[in-house]
């Protein structure tokens, strides 16, 4: 009786809590440093401003904001769009100093140019605007 208690708990809050979609669209999911450096060696040679998304699967602020990163992704077409997942490298998002889930690092020529803190919508949309519009309108 008690294992099946335990399974409809475990269900039903799968239900309520369903994974989050870190990558999607033209966002590409970081797994490895290896990826990070590909991702970025690209994007410095096409002149891409990078967008970093620090994230994790299970956090609700990242699970919030994750469509809207999408959606600026798939706006922004011409802007390299990453989400790190903090759990599988644990050691990379301590070298970028993360203290709170979601944080965006913008980043152009490699180098940090913005950087948000939290899962503000608005923000981020401001932020990610205005950076991709100054950076293409040159």
């Amino acid at each position: 009786m008690e294992s099946v208690l335990l399974s409809s708990i475990t269900i039903i809050n799968s239900m309520q809590n369903p994974p989050a979609e870190l990558a999607g669209g033209n966002v590409h999911l970081i797994t490895t440093t290896k990826g990070w450096e590909e991702h970025l060696s690209e994007a410095n040679k096409g002149g891409k401003t990078v967008i970093a998304n620090f994230s994790t699967s299970w956090s609700g602020p990242c699970r919030e904001i994750a469509p809207a990163y999408v959606e600026l992704a798939n706006r922004y077409s011409s802007t390299t769009f990453l989400t790190v997942d903090i759990d599988a490298l644990p050691e990379f998002s301590s070298s970028w100093d993360i203290k709170a889930t979601p944080t965006f690092f913008f980043l152009k020529d490699g180098r940090q140019v913005d950087k948000l803190v939290g899962s503000n919508k608005e923000k981020l949309w401001k932020k990610v605007g205005a950076i991709a519009d100054s950076y293409h309108a040159k």
